[in-house]
């Protein structure tokens, strides 16, 4: 893969993936989807291929700080049962690769973030009216594990094909009823073994070679400051406007892929 360096982007190339390896660290202790403007950003300064490859690395460097941070706001058995889920929609994103060029990539991601962005909205309606989530707790029940299942396949395709399962995961933890630090400490530790489970999937496709991880070692310096900044926003952030946050992000995400 004809991956790109240091030396064959711009300043202001090298300013913006800076800007969006700042986002990330932002996202991951703050405002999770938020990150789709960084998938953008990459996708627009090196070749839409190669970004994925080289936007990985950055993600696992925002987990680990967000594991950090929130590691004792987890809620391992919904974490449990989206693993074999996501596992598979890896698996499934793996060979969509192979197959599909970057349009169709794109588009698919796209539209696949607002829909369930339009069902995440359709769906906190209604509980509203009837009284709110049912909480994390729910993933027990059977229309509980079903839901996590379809998520979780859909998160590990996205995620695979586009660094772009943020939104999704996002909007099943929403859905599910999961407050802020239960929403955070849960997302980080699942983004975290998932972005490591990528490694090999990349680099067998050639999305990750020496000359990525170069970049990436440049633009890892810059995930910290967006890391804190993210740790000192989210206390003053209430319930609400979080979820709104991560529902605006999802939708600005989804709109700029079917738009680029």
């Amino acid at each position: 893969m004809n991956t790109m360096t240091l030396w064959h982007i711009s300043g202001w190339g090298f300013a913006a993936l800076a800007c969006a390896a700042l986002l990330v660290g932002f996202s991951k202790t703050a405002v999770s989807g938020a990150n789709t403007v960084s998938l953008a950003v990459f996708a627009a300064v090196l070749p839409a291929r190669a970004s994925t490859g080289v936007l990985l690395p950055v993600l696992i460097a925002g987990d680990v700080l967000a594991v950090l941070t929130y590691r004792r706001h987890a809620h391992w058995p919904t974490l449990w049962r989206l693993f074999p889920a996501v596992a598979a929609g890896v698996v499934v994103g793996t060979l969509f690769l192979v197959w599909a060029d970057d349009t169709v990539v794109r588009i698919s991601i796209g539209a696949i973030l607002l829909l369930m962005a339009g069902v995440t909205m359709w769906r906190r309606r209604t509980a509203d009216r009837g009284g709110g989530e049912p909480g994390p707790d729910a993933v027990t029940t059977r229309s509980g594990r079903l839901k996590a299942r379809s998520y979780g396949v859909l998160g590990g395709f996205t995620t695979m094909v586009a660094n772009a399962g943020g939104p999704v995961m996002s909007l099943y933890l929403l859905s599910a009823g999961f407050r802020k630090l239960g929403f955070l400490g849960t997302s980080a530790f699942f983004f975290l073994v998932v972005n490591v489970s990528k490694v090999p999937f990349s680099a067998g496709l050639g999305l990750i070679d020496g000359r990525s991880l170069l970049l990436d070692a440049a633009l890892v310096v810059f995930v910290v400051p967006g890391a804190l900044i993210g740790k000192w926003a989210v206390h003053r952030i209430n319930q609400r406007l979080f979820e709104r946050l991560v529902i605006a992000a999802t939708v600005v995400g989804g709109v700029q892929l079917l738009l680029r």
